[in-house]
């Protein structure tokens, strides 16, 4: 890109605050009216919900603002590059991307989009496509280097085990009697299956929730309620009502970032809210398993017994790992709760008994996004270091704490 594309680029930033939004709402709507075929690799839950289109509007925004050194941005590459990998998305499908974007942002802004301005976004968008694409591209490579596979693989459901009133477990094995490649404590796969209903398949992202093992994958799926369900409480229904012991799922290769390093030399706290313990039950568990002589602590919150999946698991881990401590909250509780050392309310940080929140410590957060932002604001304010505090985001990624 030239020093004056650069600067136009820079100079739409203010537009891009104020109506990004709408910008990506008009290019979604656009590409898959001509592509409709789409709506089988896209979330559509989080296209009725538009977080999908909020998260594009705020990565734009931010590669805007970093086009000068668009490699600040490369933690976020690699976040948004394991997504993408994990949904198989391929290079050809960047340009079909690019050209409905460049047209809806002609199209949007009408005379301010000038020839100059729409040169300048193109020069942009294939900068930020080759960016992308060529970091995806070593993601694959790594793959298939550890033994896994690119693209769709059939696995057949082994077992199905209730965890708690919403939460239901799937140990999903190979179809074809193969082994699967260890995955990260922490990692997520891609599930695909047909929703009759819509007449298309649709594609869901599932943190593992077991120690790593090469004969299967388990996944733990809250069951969603509602009267009107999106397209994601008809994924979560048609797993739990509909996909029996003996059926088959398409499934991609772990990927995801929100992972333990090799070697554990600090403490670890982990903060769980609702069903976001999956991806944390898998890392407590190997990093448990493995060994570690720092302090571990786990954190929960959620609505009440009959919802607080692992519960057992949790307290077994506890009565024989002496550096492993637990606390639990449920919204409302009773006398029995309290002789077992359940807190009432929200999890809160704030006074409980015995927990000590060392600053050099390392902190990983998963469950609803306020429920993360609470936790990372209450952490900092508590004197850890922003740097050390970890979150994962199911679906689209539109918080920016660190």
């Amino acid at each position: 890109m030239t020093t004056e594309q650069k600067d136009i680029i820079t100079a739409t930033v203010p537009i891009l605050k104020e109506n990004g939004v709408m910008l990506t709402k008009y290019f979604y709507n656009r590409m898959f009216t001509h592509h409709p075929e789409l709506k089988n690799l896209f979330n559509l839950g989080n296209q009725k919900k538009e977080k999908q289109q909020t998260a594009l509007a705020l990565a734009v925004l931010a590669y805007a603002e970093n086009i000068a050194n668009p490699s600040v941005l490369l933690p976020v590459v690699d976040r948004i590059g394991h997504k993408h990998v994990s949904l198989d998305v391929r290079p050809e499908q960047y340009q079909v991307v690019g050209t409905h974007l460049i047209a809806s942002i002609g199209e949007v802004l009408g005379e301010a989009a000038t020839p100059a301005v729409i040169d300048a976004w193109t020069a942009a968008y294939k900068q930020l496509a080759a960016l992308m694409s060529g970091h995806e591209a070593g993601l694959y490579s790594e793959k298939i280097k550890n033994e896994g596979w690119s693209g769709w693989r059939p696995f057949k459901i082994q077992r199905k085990i209730v965890e708690s009133a919403e939460i239901t477990s799937f140990y999903l094995y190979p179809a074809d009697g193969g082994l699967v490649p260890i995955h990260l404590p922490g990692q997520f796969i891609s599930l695909r299956v047909f929703l009759p209903e819509l007449s298309l398949n649709q594609v869901r992202q599932y943190s593992l929730s077991s120690v790593p093992d090469t004969r299967y994958y388990r996944i733990s799926v809250k069951r969603e309620k509602g009267l009107t369900l999106d397209t994601n409480g008809m994924i979560s229904n048609r797993l739990h009502d509909h996909m029996q012991v003996g059926d088959i799922v398409d499934l991609t290769a772990p990927s995801g970032n929100f992972t333990l390093p090799e070697n554990v030399d600090f403490p670890v706290t982990f903060l769980s809210g609702g069903v976001g313990l999956t991806p944390l039950i898998s890392m407590l568990s190997n990093l448990l398993q493995k060994g570690t002589d720092q302090p571990v602590t786990w954190l929960h919150g959620c609505r009440g017994e009959n919802v607080h999946a692992f519960r057992d698991q949790i307290e077994n881990l506890a009565s024989i790992h002496e550096n492993f401590q637990h606390r639990t909250f449920y919204n409302e509780i009773t006398d029995e709760h309290r002789a077992d050392g359940i807190l009432e309310g929200h999890l809160n940080i704030s006074g409980i008994e015995g927990v000590d929140f060392n600053p050099d410590g390392h902190y990983y957060i998963c469950g609803p996004d306020v429920f993360i932002q609470k936790q990372f604001h209450d952490l900092v304010a508590a004197g850890v270091n922003r740097g050390n505090i970890h979150f994962e985001e199911f679906g689209p990624q539109t918080l920016a704490l660190n």
